[in-house]
């Protein structure tokens, strides 16, 4: 298995319950390869840690509805 990366998103989030609604799906991926998940709602970013691909990881984040868009792996 890859290391964890950690990939960073943009994402349209403009109150506690749009970043309570994309932690919750990511938190469910925990004991799929998700390491961490980090949101910084004022900057509308979203950083995971995980094993999982960016691709995975966008798609989970747009099932919430959320405008998203993958910026980098750091």
């Amino acid at each position: 298995m890859s290391p964890p990366q950690t990939h960073v998103y943009k994402v349209a989030m403009t109150c506690e319950g749009c970043s309570g609604a994309v932690e919750r799906v990511l938190n469910k991926l925990k004991d799929k390869g998700v390491v961490d998940v980090n949101i910084d709602l004022p900057g509308q970013t979203v950083k995971v840690k995980t094993t999982l691909s960016s691709q995975e990881i966008l798609d989970v984040i747009k099932k919430t509805g959320k405008e998203t868009e993958f910026i980098q792996t750091v």
